[in-house]
């Protein structure tokens, strides 16, 4: 989504004057949080952004940001003319010597290939020391705000501590002329790691083996000091490398240090809901948790690879979109996903998905059936004490199933489930 330095220049009493929403400006701090809740709602889908706002203790900054939400869906674009009335306008212009075709030190802009809330990412040309093409990210005009530029900071430090062939590079870093941090990553021109399996029509065994970059390349920033936090598909790319696919995991926004060398800004606010509730672990949906470690990153993976062999997320998006903050907050902490294989055999009218795996839906449920039943759910454990510890331990077990070798996995005893029953 696009805004306006009407929000981002830190000037709420623009909007003093406009009919409605009415943006009150008379307290500072409360401004800023406004305007930072208004634009991380804003980089969502329009279905999310209420459960997001809702996490929101103050009922009355709940309230503006809900009033300017609406305003902008009204209107379908961001801040026109705040004398009259709260309108959007669909793009922010960069500035001036920052457009395609522009030179940002060694580097020529090409064109646009992504936008944020925060940021513009443009393909671009660099000249020396080495000529290739890259991807360079630079915060948007009056989205340089302290804390947009303390996360964009955050990130590059995160990336720049990277060295593996599983997750995108830093390459440089610098500040416009107009003094906005950028910095310059690896092009990965790649797919969504679901879309590209579809695509290919990929085979489970062959899905396996590039779930199993994944874990890698996750496991190697744990050992870094960092959780991703937003592991889903559009964060895990498959290039082709050779005529072989290779996975890169990019966007590490709300990745969180659990060194803490990062410093406070690599770490979110408690109280303040990030990332996508689809792929979201259970502690990491309750706002109360400090204590995130590595095994959120572990459901994540469990999430991804139950889409990989299901074709659909565990919990159902229509219901986990539609409803309350508070019972998204439940579904994710409590309900139980069902086995994948029970999945696909509730759902055999579903041709594609079997298709999309080069086999039947039918024969696909009895392949899933016992071991990478027990390794996702396994890792989709609402316990996370009773999850894989780190990714390495379920890429391992995933190599145990291709390898006709006992897998770790195991169903749960009767005990533990009539315990569960009981608690709920």
């Amino acid at each position: 989504m696009k805004l306006g330095s009407d929000i981002a220049d830190n000037r709420p009493e623009r909007l003093a004057n406009a009919r409605a929403p009415v943006w009150h400006g008379s307290d500072p701090a409360r401004s800023i949080r406004v305007k930072t809740l208004l634009m991380e709602a804003l980089q969502l889908q329009a279905h999310q952004r209420t459960s997001f706002i809702f996490a929101e203790t103050d009922s009355l900054i709940r309230d503006e940001v809900l009033s300017l939400i609406a305003a902008h869906e009204r209107a379908g674009t961001f801040m026109g003319d705040p004398s009259s009335r709260i309108q959007a306008r669909s793009d922010v212009a960069p500035a001036k010597g920052e457009e395609p075709g522009a030179m940002i030190g060694h580097y020529r802009l090409l064109n646009l290939i992504g936008e944020g809330g925060f940021g513009r990412v443009y393909l671009a040309d660099q000249r020396e020391p080495v000529v290739r093409q890259v991807a360079l990210k630079i915060i948007k005009v009056g989205m340089d705000t302290h804390q947009v530029i303390a996360r964009f900071e955050a990130e590059r430090q995160v990336l720049a501590m990277m060295e593996h062939p599983g997750i995108a590079r830093v390459i440089d870093a610098g500040a416009t002329d107009s003094g906005r941090p950028y910095f310059v990553m690896e092009l990965v021109q790649g797919m969504p790691i679901t879309v590209y399996c579809d695509e290919h029509r990929l085979s489970v065994d062959q899905r396996l083996e590039l779930f199993r970059q994944l874990c890698e390349a996750v496991q190697y920033a744990h050992l870094k000091g960092i959780i991703h936090r937003d592991l889903k598909p559009n964060n895990l790319l498959v290039v082709q490398n050779n005529g072989r696919p290779m996975l890169k995991v990019i966007d590490f926004g709300i990745a969180k240090a659990t060194s803490g060398r990062l410093g406070e800004h690599a770490v979110t606010e408690i109280r303040q809901l990030l990332g996508t509730p689809d792929y979201m672990s259970p502690e990491q949906a309750d706002l109360q948790a400090a204590d995130l470690d590595t095994r959120a990153d572990v459901y994540s993976l469990g999430v991804v690879l139950y889409e990989l062999l299901c074709g659909t997320t565990p919990l159902d998006q229509a219901r986990l979109h539609s409803g309350s903050f508070a019972e998204m907050q439940r579904m994710i902490r409590e309900e139980e996903p069902p086995r994948p294989s029970a999945r696909v055999a509730a759902e055999l009218d579903r041709n594609d998905v079997g298709l999309n795996r080069s086999i039947s839906p039918a024969r696909l449920a009895t392949q899933l059936r016992g071991d990478l039943d027990w390794i996702t759910l396994k890792a989709l454990e609402k316990d996370r004490d009773r999850r894989y510890a780190t990714p390495a331990e379920m890429a391992e077990d995933i190599r145990r199933h291709l390898n006709h070798q006992p897998v770790v996995a195991a169903p749960p005893a009767v005990g533990y489930l009539l315990r569960k029953f009981a608690r709920r």
